[in-house]
C-alpha cells in the first residue's frame, strides 16, 4: 500500500526566544491508503495543531507535508483553497452543517462549490450506507445530534477525497450513539477505501482505528 499522507521533519513554532512554544516539533509521519489512523494526546500535547496542518488550514513553520504526492507546504493561497475542496475532507465534532438548506444539499454543497458534477448515484449509496436515505429532504434541526454527525460523514465522503480528517467527531455524542456513528465511519472507509485520520483525546474510542499515533508535547511518542 502507498503512502497516502506523509510528513517529513514538520514543526509549527510560536512566539520566539524565552517564549517559543514547539506546538509540532520534528513531526515524521506515513499514512497509507485505506487505513484507519486515530491520533490521541492530552489537551494541548499539539494533536489538534498538527490535524490543521495536516488539512492545510495552518501552515508548519518549517517541514513538508505530502498528500497523495502533493507538497502542500509551500502552495499559494488559492492553490491550497482548491487543494483542500478537492482531496481533503473534514468531520468536525460541532457537524458544521448549514442550517437554511435541507440534508441533500448539505452533502452535495463542497462538489457544488468546485463547479464539479455530483456523482448522484454515488451519494445515494451513501445515504443507504449510512441510513439516511429517508432523511435527505430534512432540515438538519429535525436530526438528531448522531443523524447530524453522519450528514457530517456523507458530505466528507461524497466529494471523494484522498484523506478524510475527523476532529473529536463523537465528542458531542453520547456514548451508545458514539459507538454507532464510528462503527459506521470505519464501515464507510472500508467499503469506499478511505483513508481516515480522527484526532481523539478518549483512549477507547481510538482502539477502534487500525492504528494509534500517540503525540505529547508536539511530538510523536509511539
Amino acid at each position: 500500500m502507498r503512502n497516502i499522507l506523509e510528513t517529513i521533519s514538520l514543526n509549527k513554532y510560536y512566539d520566539e526566544g524565552e517564549n517559543l512554544v514547539k506546538a509540532i516539533d520534528n513531526t515524521n509521519l506515513q499514512i497509507k491508503e485505506g487505513e484507519f489512523v486515530a491520533i490521541v494526546g492530552k489537551s494541548g500535547s499539539g494533536k489538534s495543531t498538527l490535524l490543521h496542518m495536516l488539512g492545510a488550514l495552518d501552515r508548519p513553520t518549517s517541514g513538508k507535508i505530502l498528500i497523495d504526492n502533493n507538497d502542500i507546504s509551500n502552495m499559494k493561497e488559492e492553490q491550497l483553497a482548491v487543494f483542500r475542496r478537492r482531496k481533503i475532507g473534514f468531520i468536525f465534532q460541532y457537524y458544521n452543517l448549514i442550517p437554511s438548506i435541507n440534508v441533500w444539499e448539505n452533502i452535495v454543497l463542497p462538489i457544488g462549490l468546485d463547479s464539479r458534477k455530483v456523482d448522484v448515484e454515488f451519494v445515494e449509496e451513501i445515504l443507504n450506507t449510512l441510513n439516511l436515505q429517508n432523511k435527505k429532504y430534512n432540515m438538519p434541526n429535525t436530526l438528531s445530534g448522531g443523524q447530524q454527525q453522519r450528514v457530517a460523514i456523507a458530505r466528507a465522503l461524497a466529494s471523494k477525497p484522498s484523506i478524510i480528517l475527523a476532529d473529536e467527531p463523537t465528542g458531542n455524542l453520547d456514548s451508545k450513539t458514539e459507538e454507532e456513528v464510528l462503527t459506521l465511519l470505519k464501515l464507510t472507509a472500508k467499503k469506499y477505501n478511505q483513508t481516515i485520520v480522527m484526532i481523539t483525546h478518549d483512549e477507547g474510542i481510538a482502539q477502534m482505528a487500525d492504528r494509534v499515533i500517540k503525540v505529547e508535547d508536539g511530538k510523536v511518542v509511539r
